[in-house]
């Protein structure tokens, strides 16, 4: 999508440079003409009218051969004039061409003002994203895929562009590109893309809407999103057991990610509950926008509790996976380990009788058989053997602690796996076998822990974090199990801070009150009105 910013110059602003062209054109014609006009006079055959007599007549006619000097100062005030209000405007003209981002556009706005505007439209758009993710998977769930295909283009559409506009952030929070001009540039088109998403998503709202039908069958969405709602609370006491569960058999570390889970699907299955009861009465009364309106909230929480909950779920199954995989990574680890050793060259051997005797270079003289050190692995990675023997006994301390933790009680399988694949990679090692897979389980882990906490409190969670997650899709997606558990990792971190930022918000007595803070918190609302403002539905704000 081109933006507008870089179409070209507005047409008002070709008629200014028209107006002021005229203008400096007839200020000349003018100044020409009154320079000539003295000339004309004196060369005319017809006679100048004759002065009255007098006495100043009579002493200025006989000296009177042609024109004056003073004749001539006004037309050249008036050509002086005109020079440098030409002068003026070309200068003008030049000072505001050399501040514009693309030729011929305006001005454009301060860098920290189009950084904000870059950053709210990044929020916005993965908001509209996620928030149409949502409500397609309710709408596919009524029915059915084929019904839903167009729409889930479009999603597939706004998530290609919302895509590259994260990597361009990306690349620009990386300081690239250097150039002020083109920086500026990559912020017109974060913006682009991001309007883009929104446009592909506004297109097909209205036939989505009237697909789910919400104000004519509102009755058969109500009983779909009970249905489903009693599903979540029958898995809440099991989830909470469930949570309680992984930190006695892992360590609390083990089950930090996902504390508080049971507690925060409980409090959107509440506010869900309210809603629902809400459109009931909303239908029972014939008011099916109202009804609509509130079934959307329900929707909303529902969906983020069933997120809270299958965190849980994910999260214990991936520990167990881990868990089972820890042994055969380290004893892969080691091995990988054993033959990146055995490309360490040993000191030569000294042969006997030959004490005190040195080389050239001051080593101990060695016997003519034998053979020169080996290069091997060590060479090819460019590594000085220094500091390659430096990183093997590092990547032994890390397995052998690692080794130790699975007899020393309660530990977290996922860091153990995270460890051995890190302590590996500097050496070289690691690229077959189980260490492989151990550094993809971290980073699949990291990743999805990231993305289910940006989601349910989305409405607090600010543009860096974002960016970074969507960074961490993607190197996942290429095979870089390092960078994406990395930045995964930091994406949590910003999105805490983001939320600590924002405040905590369950605050406030129990109920219904509680409820409705975590639901604005987690973009269900779109605001913080004391009904909470309008629930979230496809497409988002930019519809």
């Amino acid at each position: 999508m081109t933006s507008s910013l870089i179409r070209g110059r507005p047409r008002r602003a070709a008629s200014h440079i028209r107006v002021r062209v005229a203008h400096t054109v007839l200020g000349g014609v003018v100044s020409v003409a009154w320079l000539v006009s003295p000339g004309m006079t004196i060369g005319a055959q017809d006679p100048v009218p004759a002065a009255r007599a007098g006495p100043v007549a009579d002493a200025a006619a006989p000296g009177r051969t042609g024109t004056s000097p003073a004749d001539l100062v006004l037309p050249l005030v008036a050509v002086g004039t005109a020079g440098v209000l030409a002068g003026y405007a070309y200068v003008r003209r030049t000072r505001r061409a050399r501040t514009r981002t693309t030729p011929g556009a305006p001005s454009s706005p301060a860098p920290a003002e189009s950084d904000r505007r870059a950053r709210a439209a990044l929020v916005a758009a993965d908001d509209a994203v996620r928030t149409s993710r949502e409500e397609l998977a309710w709408a596919k769930a009524r029915s059915g895929p084929a019904a839903v295909e167009p729409f889930a283009r479009a999603l597939r559409a706004a998530e290609t562009e919302l895509s590259a506009a994260f990597a361009i952030r990306r690349r620009y929070e990386e300081g690239l590109p250097g150039d002020d001009a083109a920086r500026r540039q990559a912020l017109v088109g974060v913006v682009g893309r991001c309007a883009e998403a929104g446009r592909r998503l506004a297109t097909e709202a209205a036939a989505f809407d009237r697909l789910r039908a919400l104000e004519r069958d509102v009755g058969g969405a109500l009983d779909h999103a009970e249905r489903r709602l009693r599903a979540l609370a029958g898995r809440t006491a099991s989830t909470e057991a469930s949570a309680a569960g992984l930190g006695e058999r892992y360590g609390p570390m083990a089950a930090e990610p996902v504390r508080g889970h049971a507690e925060q699907a409980k409090d959107r299955l509440l506010f869900a509950t309210a809603e629902l009861d809400r459109a009931r009465q909303a239908a029972d009364c014939d008011d099916a926008g109202r009804a609509a309106r509130h079934l959307r909230a329900a929707e909303g929480a529902i969906a983020q509790a069933d997120i809270f909950i299958t965190g849980v779920e994910r999260l214990a199954d991936q520990l167990a996976e881990a868990a089972a995989l820890v042994p055969s990574a380290l004893t892969g680890a080691e091995a990988e380990l054993a033959r990146a050793r055995g490309q360490v060259p040993r000191a030569p051997a000294v042969e006997p009788g030959a004490t005190g005797r040195r080389a050239a270079d001051g080593t101990p003289a060695a016997r003519p058989d034998t053979p020169p050190p080996p290069q091997g692995k060590a060479a090819a990675y460019r590594i000085p053997f220094g500091e390659f023997r430096a990183r093997l006994a590092h990547a032994d301390a890390v397995l052998a602690a690692v080794r130790g933790k699975l007899t020393g009680g309660p530990y977290d399988p996922l860091d153990a796996l995270r460890r051995i694949a890190r302590a590996v990679e500097p050496v070289g090692a690691g690229r077959s076998g189980a260490v492989p897979l151990a550094g993809f389980l971290a980073a699949r882990s990291a990743t999805a822990i990231a993305e289910d906490f940006v989601t349910t409190h989305r409405a607090a969670v600010g543009a860096e974090a974002r960016t970074l997650l969507s960074e961490a899709v993607r190197v996942l997606a290429q095979g870089d199990s390092r960078a994406a558990d990395e930045l995964a990792r930091r994406a949590r971190e910003f999105a805490e801070r983001d939320v600590r930022t924002h405040g905590t918000p369950y605050v406030g007595e129990s109920g219904y009150a509680a409820g409705l803070a975590g639901a604005v918190l987690g973009g269900v609302l779109l605001g913080e009105d004391p009904d909470g403002g309008p629930p979230a539905r496809f497409g988002g704000a930019l519809c």
